[in-house]
């Protein structure tokens, strides 16, 4: 039984809670105004510094950037290492582990099927997957410790499980973590419906509706694309995604012959930088376990991920190929959540709602501390601090790759400002 701290549920908690955001400077597509390119040589020389500093300060081993701006590559560097320790530089070749970068992957699986007619988003979980049916939500504890369970006011929709809002939860004061631990969710000889098995078990943290709460979600995504296109997630994944856009290179099995190629992790603390151990972190994608997690479990060059964002930035199609309709895209880059009293850190993340398995920038920032970004610009990032935007404004799509534990906020943040120059907010008169 594989078990390591970076995917057990407490691991996850830790680990695999990413997330990114935005804000920023646009010029309107259909404005009329001369078109006025964001990345331009001050914006490089920014980038180029940005991405040397964080290396020379020891805040990541390696780093490579790349953007394409209106259809032209407009930016690639890298600098420091895929490999410290075997002094193997961080290249365009470098295959990262892309954690919850996996996640908008398996959105639009799951919205390849919508786009089929497979399902409506209102549509309740149970429909199709009857062991979420009747689910009980945790509401307290009596005085012997012991859960206080009521009735889900409500079925968990398929929209509940794009924008995490089902109510699955890992709440310390219920004891539902727990729960989460000991059913051991994610163990990765589980398959995805052994999986889902266990999880409708565990009472819900809230209401279905009620709260945003990031979590497992997305895997219960891909054991509902299991279930409705028949065949395993994976599979399934790679025929109507990864094959179309030619992303030879992305998945959960890193081939023998290209392990060389995967970079290390590293933690970094107050006082140093170090390689988490290989087999704490790698051995999920050198062996082929039956456990294909839709929250996260790919990895990715960083040529491979923006062909991605190439596709969404082009409303679906790229390069020949056409993976969604421009309408399924601008469904999931729109903020569905609905106004939610208190969404845990997501409101910390920027002033950005959530679409299908996107955050969306809905507001400018409003001070230079801000997130920096583009409203309109959706996005999302990993756990070990990767990240990716698409601009559509300003038809720009943007990929930043770094190998490092915890999620490093402030990497983003430089990494934003440098490609869109520092926040400024103009104040009313």
């Amino acid at each position: 039984m594989l078990k390591h701290p970076f995917i057990s549920v407490q691991g996850l908690a830790q680990f695999l809670i990413p997330l990114v955001l935005l804000t920023g400077c646009q010029v309107p597509a259909d404005s009329g105004a001369t078109f006025q390119p964001v990345i331009d040589q001050e914006a490089k020389t920014r980038i180029d510094e940005t991405l040397q500093t964080f290396v020379s300060e020891g805040t990541v081993a390696g780093a490579s950037a790349l953007i394409i701006e209106r259809g032209e590559e407009v930016y690639f560097h890298s600098v420091g290492y895929a490999d410290r320790e075997a002094q193997v530089p961080m290249d365009r070749h470098t295959i990262a582990t892309i954690y919850s970068m996996t996640k908008p992957v398996t959105g639009v699986a799951l919205m390849k099927l919508y786009e089929a007619g497979k399902f409506k988003l209102d549509d309740p979980l149970s429909q199709y997957l009857p062991e979420f049916a009747d689910m009980q939500v945790a509401v307290g504890l009596d005085e012997s410790g012991n859960q206080i369970l009521e009735p889900a006011k409500r079925p968990i929709t398929i929209a509940d499980i794009t924008r995490h809002t089902a109510g699955f939860s890992t709440r310390q004061d219920l004891g539902l973590d727990k729960l989460a631990g000991a059913a051991d969710l994610l163990n990765m000889e589980s398959t995805l419906e052994e999986m889902a098995a266990k999880l409708s078990q565990i009472p819900l943290g809230y209401h279905p509706g009620e709260r945003w709460e990031y979590g497992i979600s997305v895997s219960v995504q891909a054991y509902l694309v299991e279930k409705l296109a028949g065949m395993p997630f994976h599979e399934y994944l790679q025929e109507v995604v990864l094959d179309p856009l030619g992303m030879e290179e992305t998945g959960y099995v890193v081939p023998e012959e290209n392990q060389s190629r995967v970079a290390a992790i590293y933690s970094l603390t107050d006082s140093s930088l170090d390689r988490v151990p290989d087999q704490y972190v790698h051995t999920i994608n050198f062996q082929d376990w039956p456990m294909k997690p839709g929250g996260w479990g790919l990895t990715a060059t960083i040529d491979d991920y923006m062909t991605f964002a190439q596709m969404l930035v082009n409303e679906g199609s790229h390069n020949g190929a056409s993976i969604l309709k421009p309408e399924t895209v601008e469904l999931m880059a729109t903020n569905h959540l609905p106004t939610l009293e208190d969404s845990l850190w997501l409101p910390g993340k920027g002033r950005v709602g959530f679409g299908i398995d996107f955050a969306v920038r809905t507001d400018p920032p409003q001070s230079p501390e801000e997130m920096n970004g583009v409203v309109g610009e959706f996005f999302w990032d990993g756990a070990a601090s990767t990240l990716f935007w698409v601009d559509p404004a300003n038809e720009m799509t943007v990929v930043l790759f770094v190998q490092v534990f915890p999620f490093q906020n402030h990497v983003h943040k430089r990494f934003r400002d440098a490609v869109y120059g520092a926040v400024e907010v103009v104040e009313e008169q």
